[in-house]
């Protein structure tokens, strides 16, 4: 029994295994690929056609007072008087008295001056009558030769006369420095700051505030090198100025209404900046605190963003930005055979809403305007809400410009 059992063991397993090994030795069948035809992106699209792009090259500044200066007394004395027109921010107007000085010293050299002028007039009536005398005198004797300077006194005339255009000088200068007590604006303007009070004894040379006028304001605007070659600036003083528009740099964007003052570059600054390498042009502000308009004053500081009138393009292509797909990369379609055709641009010009291309597109190209998130190239198309052919034209004034 034990020698049956020892035989049918090895019998069973090796019978086990050679099933197990049939079974697990079939091929399994492979099922066959299914053909499906490509799914098409849907995209829109718009025709590119040439056209004319008018540049606006952004730039911001702050503005600062064209005319300013530290106001003095030009005499010395004692003030007693401040004008209202002398305060911190106070306007004033050329000609107004500001402060004045307590005249007392300045009427005593007035008088002074005049007492000596009288000596000195009434030492050249004598000397005149001395002079005359003297040549009646020597006809008198009966010399046949013209007398010498000496003995008609000339000298001693020349030195009275002298005497008496120095009194007059003496007393000219004394009446300037008595109006002088009363400080007066030398042009419109407006208080910066005012640095002296009632009672203070100043001198000739005192600074008595800080003034600056209010007609004209400047704003000095930076440009890259990259946007020279765009803008007209003036050179000379005969060149046209360059048209700047100017809004507020802190204006709340929840602000219905957005206001607009406008500036001209007159000049640019002789060198560029050391750091940045970027020249400064400078534009003028007429009324900028809108005494004859009623726009809102501006403040000197304030900090303004500019657009600036450049160039005119011709014969370029006009794309959004909503349609690159990458850096300088954009999708156009095949006219015939509509897929995607990836296309590397070269900007000459570029804003935050369009890209300006010249010579990679040709007209009529069909550009795809849709987001498409992924569209390899040569992926087929299906153009949805077909449009009539146009001309896309981006914003020509209103674009805030930046050389990419």
């Amino acid at each position: 029994m034990k020698i049956l059992l020892r035989a049918i063991i090895p019998t069973l397993i090796l019978i086990v295994g050679f099933f197990a090994w049939k079974w697990l030795g079939t091929p399994i069948e492979v099922p066959k690929p299914q053909h499906q035809s490509p799914q098409k992106i849907k995209t829109e699209k718009t025709v590119l056609n040439p056209s004319a792009y008018h540049v606006i090259i952004e730039s911001q500044g702050t503005v600062k007072a064209q005319q300013a200066t530290t106001l003095t007394p030009l005499v010395a004395g004692t003030i007693v008087r401040i004008h209202p027109a002398f305060e911190d921010g106070a306007f004033f107007k050329e000609g107004d008295i500001l402060l004045e000085l307590d005249p007392a010293d300045l009427k005593t050299a007035v008088f002074a001056s005049e007492s000596r002028l009288a000596r000195a007039e009434a030492a050249l009536i004598q000397e005149q009558a001395r002079a005359k005398q003297a040549h009646l005198n020597w006809q008198d004797i009966g010399y046949e030769e013209e007398p010498s300077p000496l003995v008609l006194r000339v000298p001693q005339l020349r030195e009275a006369e002298a005497n008496v255009s120095a009194a007059q000088a003496d007393l000219e200068q004394a009446k300037r420095n008595l109006e002088r007590t009363k400080v007066k604006a030398p042009f419109s303007g407006r208080v910066d700051k005012r640095l002296v009070g009632v009672g203070q004894a100043v001198g000739a040379t005192t600074q008595l505030g800080e003034i600056f006028g209010t007609a004209t304001a400047e704003i000095r605007l930076p440009l890259a090198p990259s946007q020279l070659s765009f803008i007209h600036l003036p050179t000379k003083a005969d060149d046209a100025p360059v048209d700047v528009v100017l809004t507020d740099a802190l204006r709340d964007p929840s602000q219905p209404v957005e206001y607009h003052w406008s500036a001209k570059i007159i000049r640019t600054e002789g060198t560029l900046d050391p750091d940045s390498r970027e020249l400064f042009a400078i534009a003028v502000i007429e009324d900028p605190f809108s005494l004859q308009t009623q726009l809102p004053q501006l403040r000197i500081g304030q900090p303004l963003r500019a657009a600036i009138d450049g160039i005119t393009l011709k014969d370029v292509f006009v794309i959004p930005r909503t349609a690159m797909r990458g850096l300088n990369h954009i999708f156009l379609i095949d006219k015939d055979d509509p897929k995607i055709l990836r296309k590397d641009i070269t900007p000459v010009w570029s804003n935050t809403e369009v890209i300006i291309v010249r010579n990679d597109l040709s007209p009529g190209d069909w550009l795809a305007t849709s987001r498409l998130p992924y569209a390899p190239n040569g992926a087929p198309v299906e153009i949805v809400s077909p449009q009539p052919a146009e001309e896309f034209v981006g914003p020509t004034s209103d674009a805030i410009s930046d050389e990419s």
